[in-house]
């Protein structure tokens, strides 16, 4: 007969992390730099505007903050009850089982490592772009943004082995001020543009139809990715249950705030502008210096920098916190399960990521690919993957809550409309990838496709791996009341 099973932990399956230090600041830095409100509202709202107009963008990055409000709906209430480390990968090994929880911790991996290949690609690009700003040179060497990408890894790779406290608070300082900084300049901007008799009824216009609507709202939905990032320090949180559901459900408001705003400013600014700044591949920086504002504009580039590095940091933060859950569960090499002595960091998974996450993007401009297209060719990758990993943890939401004994009709149809939402974006997404050419797609595909085979593989050849999938932070003794029930 079988031993019945504690109802305390003796010792937690992630040891080797810091249980229960961040407070809550350190928890939602993580999702607001893996989020880079600063560097997405300067990039992302032009892109929309090019297809949309400025009626059509506005409408679009409304209705993307709806969508990312509901998917933090039905994650919320699956961060309230459990710990875990592997965030919404953990989730869906609790809800939908291993068979399901593989892949989507693979959709995951895409997304984060994706916005990290972006993100330096873009520290690359704005870094060196400050001397064009200036008037030094008028070009980039893609030499130049290669060894700038190289030394932001560099750095990266060395806060995130320091330790999780130092890296969050790092990237929150980088991105309040990037924030700060955008806020000034589309002050400036906005009230330079209205000066000079710009209509603002004439810039709320909608140039295209729906089905470019819809794509918008996709690309305007990859402005939010990462807002759950913070799941995934639950295990290092000092109050998981608190602080992890606080950060998930208000990092979404702060960005959509900002983008709307951003969003706003910029279709009436550029309605009017000069060609060549409507279809620069950074139109706020153009704009900034057909005013002949190169100062501001060199400032703006640094600013936007700043905000990709820090959504790197804190994108590959959540990613090796993935691959160290997988490596303590046993479907990924060991090694990756494995934390710094002193430091208490996945050191080893963070050095693997980097040297990937470092490699793809050089590859890529190696190969001819100019900075721009390389940012979009990842960014669009990272939405795939993110979009894959929210439906499975929608899906899972409803199905974890029945299992312990606290399902609602109400979360039920929560997770029904935000699933239905999120399978028409990602049709959406679908043909926005398919019209632009099938690579993106099929690099995405592929990757998930490997991962389902690999994890059919596991089922038959190692099933006891996979019965390991979906371990989280148990309650401990040391976690208790020192009562007389419990000495």
């Amino acid at each position: 007969m079988a031993s019945p099973r504690a109802l305390v932990a003796t010792s937690s399956p992630i040891h080797g992390l810091p249980r229960r230090q961040l407070p809550l600041m350190p928890v939602f830095a993580q999702s607001v730099a893996a989020v880079a409100p600063s560097g997405a509202a300067a990039v992302i709202p032009a892109l929309v505007l090019a297809s949309v107009g400025g009626g059509g963008a506005i409408a679009a990055f409304a209705a993307a903050a709806v969508v990312v409000l509901l998917v933090s709906a039905c994650l919320r209430p699956m961060a309230q009850r459990m710990s875990a480390v592997g965030g919404i990968y953990s989730y869906t090994a609790r809800g939908l089982g291993p068979l399901v929880a593989v892949p989507t911790g693979w959709s995951a991996i895409i997304g984060y490592g994706a916005v990290g290949m972006a993100g330096l690609i873009a520290v690359g690009t704005y870094l060196c772009n400050i001397m064009v700003s200036l008037g030094v040179t008028s070009g980039i060497p893609t030499a130049a943004i290669i060894a700038v990408l190289i030394g932001a890894s560099v750095i990266a790779t060395a806060i995130m082995v320091r330790g999780i406290r130092v890296s969050a608070w790092i990237t929150l300082l980088i991105e309040c001020i990037s924030i700060a900084l955008l806020a000034v300049l589309f002050v400036l901007v906005l009230v330079t543009t209205l000066r000079h008799g710009t209509p603002v009824r004439a810039a709320m216009t909608w140039t295209s139809g729906t089905q470019n609507l819809a794509v918008g709202v996709v690309v305007a939905v990859s402005a939010f990715v990462g807002f759950e990032s913070s799941t995934t320090l639950s295990g290092e949180a000092r109050q998981p249950f608190r602080s992890v559901p606080l950060t998930i459900r208000w990092t979404p408001v702060i960005a959509g705030v900002l983008y709307m705003a951003s969003v706003t400013v910029l279709a009436i600014a550029l309605h009017g502008a000069p060609s060549s700044v409507q279809h620069s591949s950074t139109p706020f920086v153009a704009l900034l210096a057909a005013q002949h504002a190169t100062a501001l504009s060199a400032i703006l580039d640094l600013g936007i920098a700043a905000s990709f590095f820090a959504c790197t940091v804190a994108s590959i933060n959540a990613l090796v916190r993935v691959l160290f859950c997988m490596g303590r569960e046993g479907v990924a090499p060991s090694v990756l399960g494995r934390t710094h002595p002193r430091f208490k960091t996945p050191a080893p998974a963070i050095i693997a990521s980097m040297v990937v996450v470092t490699t793809a993007p050089i590859v890529v401009l190696v190969a001819g690919t100019k900075p721009h297209d390389g940012l979009l060719i990842f960014l669009t990758l990272s939405a795939c993957g993110y979009l894959g990993t929210y439906l499975s943890g929608c899906i899972a939401a409803p199905i974890l809550l029945r299992r312990i004994g606290e399902s609602t009709l109400g979360g039920a149809v929560l997770s029904a409309l935000t699933t239905t939402i999120l399978l028409v974006l990602f049709g959406n997404a679908i043909y926005f990838a398919w019209r632009d050419g099938a690579v993106l797609l099929s690099v995405y595909g592929a990757l998930l496709a490997v991962s389902v085979l690999y994890t059919i593989g596991l089922r038959f050849l190692a099933p006891q791996r996979l019965s390991a999938v979906g371990i989280y932070d148990e309650t401990q003794r040391g976690d208790l009341l020192d009562s007389v029930p419990f000495r």
